[in-house]
C-alpha cells in the first residue's frame, strides 16, 4: 500500500491564518461578492441565473480537467442529453446536473452541506453508484512529467473518519471564529487532499465552494463563477495545494482563493448586468411587436434557456405543442431567435445572449 505523503491538520489547522494582508484581501472579496449577491436579486426569475450560469461554471470547471468543450456542443447536450453530442459535452451537462442536486440537497436540510449530500453529487456527476474510494493505490502524479506529487488517505476508514470532521467543520460554525472565505479555502483544501472519490474530486470541490456560500448567506443562490479564475490560474492552483502540504503556507493559499472571490464576482456581476440589459431590450421589443403575445414566462423562458425546444415553452407557459412551435417561429421571423434543426428537432438560440456569454468569457 502507498504510505500517505501529508498528514491532514485537524480543523482549523493550528496558527495565525488571518494576517493582515488576508485581513485586507478578505475586506475586498466580501465587498466585491456583496454587490454581486445584491445584483442578482434584482433578475425576476433566479432559475434563469442558475440555469444559465451554472452551465458556465460546469463549462469552466471542467476544462481544469481537460475536459473541453463548445458553447454550442454545450447548449446542445442540455437539450438532448439522449441524442448525439460530445462524450465532453455531456460530461459537463452533468456536472451543471450535480451542482443542482446539491443545491436542492441543500434546501431539504435546511443548509446542511452532509457527506451523503457530497455522494450524490458525486454519484450524479460520474452517473455511478460508487461511493468513497474503498480499493487502496491512489496517487497523484504531475501531468507533465508523470512524478508522484501526492498520496491522499488510502484506505475506506481513513477516508470516512476524514470525511465526518470536514461535515462537521462545513455545518458547526461554533468549531471557529474564522471568516466564511477562509473557512471556505480551508474547506476545499481539506476536501481535495482527503480525495475521497475515485475521480471527479476536483469538480466536487469546486462546487462545495459555492454550496458553502449559500449556505452561510454570501449568496442567496449558487452563481458565482469561481472555476474561471482557476482555468486561467491553473499552475498556482496546484502548485499552492502543495505548497501548504509540503510547507504548511497557508497564507498564499488563502490570497489565491480571495482573489478568485474578487475576480469572478466581478465577471460574474458583468454578465448578470450584461443580461438585465438584454433582457430589458428583448422586454419592450416583444411588447411593441404586433403579432408576438408578449408574457413575463416567454421573456423567462429565452433567458432560462438560452438554447431552448418547443418542449421547454409547452411546459413554461402551460400551453399545447402547436401553440409554443408558433411562437417559437414567429420569434425567430422577427428575430429574437434564431430556428436549427438537429435531426428530426427544432431548437432555437437565443444569439444575443449566447454572445454575451462569449464576450465575458474571453475578457
Amino acid at each position: 500500500m502507498l504510505k500517505a505523503t501529508y498528514q491532514l491538520p485537524a480543523l482549523p489547522p493550528p496558527g495565525e491564518l488571518e494576517t493582515p494582508t488576508v485581513l485586507r484581501a478578505l475586506k475586498n472579496a466580501h465587498r466585491h461578492l456583496a454587490e454581486l449577491k445584491g445584483r442578482a436579486a434584482s433578475i425576476p426569475n433566479q432559475a434563469i441565473l442558475i440555469n444559465s450560469l451554472s452551465l458556465q461554471e460546469a463549462k469552466a470547471s471542467s476544462e481544469i480537467e481537460n475536459i473541453v468543450t463548445t458553447q454550442d456542443e454545450l447548449f446542445q447536450a442540455s437539450l438532448f442529453l439522449d441524442g448525439p453530442g460530445s462524450p465532453a459535452a455531456k460530461e459537463v451537462a452533468s456536472y451543471r446536473d450535480a451542482l443542482h442536486c446539491g443545491f436542492e440537497s441543500l434546501k431539504k436540510t435546511s443548509g446542511l452541506l452532509t457527506s451523503n449530500t457530497i455522494i450524490e453529487m458525486f454519484q450524479v456527476l460520474k452517473r455511478t453508484d460508487e461511493e468513497f474510494r474503498a480499493t487502496p493505490g491512489t496517487a497523484l502524479k504531475n501531468e507533465a512529467t508523470g512524478a508522484l506529487v501526492y498520496v491522499p488517505p488510502q484506505s475506506w476508514d481513513e477516508i470516512v473518519a476524514h470525511m465526518t470532521e470536514l461535515e462537521r467543520f462545513i455545518n458547526d460554525d461554533s468549531l471557529s471564529d474564522l471568516d466564511p472565505l477562509v473557512k471556505m479555502a480551508l474547506i476545499h483544501h481539506q476536501f481535495e487532499s482527503i480525495h475521497p472519490f475515485s475521480d471527479g474530486n476536483g469538480r466536487i470541490g469546486r462546487i462545495i465552494n459555492v454550496l458553502y456560500l449559500t449556505r452561510v448567506g454570501l449568496l442567496e443562490i449558487p452563481i458565482l463563477y469561481l472555476s474561471r479564475y482557476v482555468t486561467t490560474h491553473k499552475a498556482d492552483y496546484y502548485r499552492l495545494l502543495q505548497t501548504v502540504r509540503d510547507d504548511d503556507a497557508w497564507e498564499p493559499w488563502l490570497l489565491y482563493i480571495l482573489q478568485a472571490v474578487s475576480e469572478t464576482s466581478r465577471q460574474t456581476l458583468e454578465l448578470i448586468e450584461g443580461m438585465r440589459a438584454l433582457m430589458a431590450d428583448y422586454k419592450q421589443r416583444l411588447r411593441a411587436h404586433p403579432s408576438i403575445r408578449y408574457s413575463q414566462d416567454l421573456l423567462n423562458n429565452l433567458f432560462r434557456h438560452p438554447y431552448t425546444r418547443i418542449e421547454f415553452l409547452q411546459v413554461d407557459l402551460g400551453v399545447t405543442r402547436q401553440t409554443a412551435a408558433k411562437y417559437l417561429d414567429q420569434l425567430a421571423e422577427a428575430g429574437f431567435v434564431e430556428k436549427h434543426q438537429q435531426g428530426r428537432n427544432n431548437y432555437y438560440v437565443n444569439t444575443p445572449l449566447i454572445e454575451l456569454f462569449m464576450r465575458v468569457s474571453d475578457t
